[in-house]
This record gives C-alpha cells, structure tokens and sequence, in this order.
C-alpha cells in the first residue's frame, strides 16, 4: 500500500468514517458523552502523535512556540477541540453519516469566506456549490417539505456548528502548516485543545461505567481513527497533491453512513441520500473548480 498513495488516502478518510461510527457507538449505546470522550480522545491522540514527531524531528518540535505560541494556542482551542467537540455532538444528536456529511458543508463557508475577504463575487461552479450545499442541508432537515422538521433542531445545530469549526481549522493554522509541517501542527492542536477540554470538563471526574467494549471503542477512536488515519491521509496527500487528496478525503462522509448502517442499524431515506448527494458535490464541484 506503501506504493499507491491514493490508497493510502483513501483508507484515511474510511479509517475517519469508522472512528465517527465508534464514537456513535458510545454516545448512542453506551452512554458516553463528548464531554467525556474528547478531551480523552484529543489529549492521548496528541500525545502519541507527538511522540512519533519528536523520534523523528527531536527537539524541533517545540520551534513553534519561539514565534507562533499565540497561534498554535488559537488553533488547538477554537480549530481542534472546537471542530471535534462540535462533531461529536452533531453525532449524539443524530448518527455519524448525517454529522459527517453537515460537517462537509464546512469548504462552501471557506468559500464563501474567502470571496468576502478578496472582495469578489463568487464563480458561477462556487454559486452552485453553495447552492448545493444549502439544497443538500435543506433535504436533510426536511426531506423537502418546509412544514416539518425530520432533523432535530439539535443536530442541526451542532451540524452547522461543526462545519463552522471544520472552515476555522483549515484557515487559521495556514501559515503554520506551511512553516512547522501538518503532522507537528496537528500533535500539538490535539494536546492544547485536549488539555483545554480537560480542564473544562474533568472527564476523570465524571462517575461513568466502562466495560470492555467502550474501552475498546475508545482505542479504536485513538489510535485507528486518529493517529493511523492521520498518518495514512497525510502520507497520501504528500504524494497525490491537495486537489487530489480532497477528492478522496470525500471517501469519509460516504464511509460514515455505511458503517452507521451496517454496525449501529441507521437508516437513511432517499431524502437522505439525496442531500448527501447534494452536499457532497460540492466537494468535487470546489476540488474541480481550483486553480492547479
């Protein structure tokens, strides 16, 4: 797999829909809450990510709070642990595939973003891609009909609230990722915003009962949905290209969905299918649409 980089993306974004799934799993069945399960997801992750930066970079990996300590600390509380919080919600509130393709509305609002702050007017593929993506959530929340709502008021909040965070995470810690490299940005997003959410929430404190399989549901999350993810999607991305990797990274929301069906029993209408359909689209639609 090592040879054929777009595998290797494409088993980072399905290895991200599984972990969405676990985390369904405990929220749903086992009755966990995304107070308790991200700051343990987040902090362990960070932790274990750093450790595989420091064997390779050494020291180096603390060169970005000699100049960029303010952003990291902006980035690991408003991008990381607001974007996974966030998700984690939209997924209690609803199941992993509906959090996950919400949460993809996300490159539309970096879109619309961008054209306010370069004072143009968005390209007719970018006018199609919002359209979409307001047609795709209005179908989710629907199912066409404008009299009545099929998708808690909840998860559509944390849903939009998601794809908010999700737009924050990807353009604030630019000019970081370009000066100290994805995988040192990340490790230490994940520690500070872990270590942030910990504090807030005391997940150690709260009284909750762990049998064996939420405690392997909880590693899975970490280290399969996590690190291993990471480390896959970023491996492939280096070789393919960011357009590409897009491209493929549209490989979770769908990887979602069937892992909530098959594992947790969600089912989903044809209404569903076609605002993921409609949402989705977009990602092709902006992928297609960027300048080489």
């Amino acid at each position: 797999m090592k040879n054929n980089p777009a595998l290797l993306t494409l088993l980072g974004g399905m290895l991200w829909g599984f972990s969405g799934t676990c985390g369904q799993y405990l929220l749903q069945t086992k009755g966990l809450t995304s107070e308790f399960i991200v700051p343990i997801r987040l902090t362990a992750a960070g932790l274990v990510l750093l450790l595989v930066c420091f064997a390779r970079e050494g020291r180096h990996v603390f060169d970005v709070f000699k100049r960029d300590a303010r952003d990291i600390v902006i980035f690991g509380v408003l991008g990381m642990s607001m974007c996974q919080y966030t998700y984690f919600s939209a997924i209690g509130a609803s199941n992993a595939g509906t959090a996950t393709v919400l949460q993809y509305t996300g490159p539309v609002l970096i879109l619309v973003y961008m054209s306010l702050r370069g004072r143009r007017l968005p390209r007719p593929a970018e006018v199609l891609a919002i359209l979409l993506a307001l047609a795709g959530t209005f179908l989710l929340a629907t199912h066409g009909n404008p009299k009545t709502m099929v998708l808690s008021s909840k998860a559509l909040f944390w849903g939009m609230l998601s794809a908010v965070a999700l737009a924050i995470y990807t353009v604030q810690p630019g000019r970081l990722l370009q000066t100290y490299g994805s995988a040192v940005v990340t490790a230490w997003g994940m520690l500070i915003g872990g270590a942030m959410l910990m504090a807030a929430f005391r997940p150690f404190a709260m009284e909750v009962a762990l049998d064996a399989q939420a405690v392997t549901a909880m590693v899975v999350i970490i280290l399969v949905g996590t690190v291993a993810a990471f480390s896959a999607y970023m491996e492939g991305v280096r070789c393919v290209g960011p357009k590409k990797g897009s491209l493929y990274a549209s490989i979770e929301p769908v990887s979602a969905a069937v892992f909530s069906a098959l594992l947790m029993g969600a089912r989903f209408t044809g209404m569903d299918l076609l605002g993921f359909a409609c949402i989705l689209s977009t990602i092709f639609l902006l992928a297609m649409d960027k300048k080489d």
